[in-house]
């Protein structure tokens, strides 16, 4: 079994800067890609940001140029660095990985949520 536990997740204003952590462990042989997801109320759980194993990343249009996304793969760790924050990213942000734990197919896993308010 997998799990994922993300932190870093809180209360803070418009224009500041949060950063969001997200530790893989369990039975992992190798993750291929993590990423970020969030969820506002009312609304649908969309992609904030992914990196693959080989670094490579790729962001929702609504971040770019003030979200960062980069992974730890010693410690089978994401983050994420939240900057220039606005009310409308507060949301439960959700931690995901594709893993491969040597057994079968690549498995997707998803951490509880933590939740960023940002106020206006």
């Amino acid at each position: 079994q997998v799990q994922l536990v993300e932190s870093g997740g809180g209360l803070v204003q418009a224009g500041g800067s949060l950063r969001l952590s997200c530790a893989a462990s369990g039975s992992i042989f190798r993750i291929n890609r993590m990423g970020w997801y969030r969820q506002a109320p009312g609304k649908q759980r969309e992609l904030v940001a992914v990196i693959i194993s080989g670094g490579s990343t790729n962001y929702a249009d609504y971040v770019k140029g003030r979200f960062t996304i980069s992974r730890d793969n010693a410690k089978n760790t994401v983050y994420l660095q939240m900057n220039s924050l606005k009310f409308e990213d507060t949301a439960v942000y959700y931690c995901a990985a594709e893993v491969f734990t040597g057994w079968g197919a690549p498995k997707n896993y998803w951490g509880q949520g933590t939740q960023v308010t940002v106020s206006s």
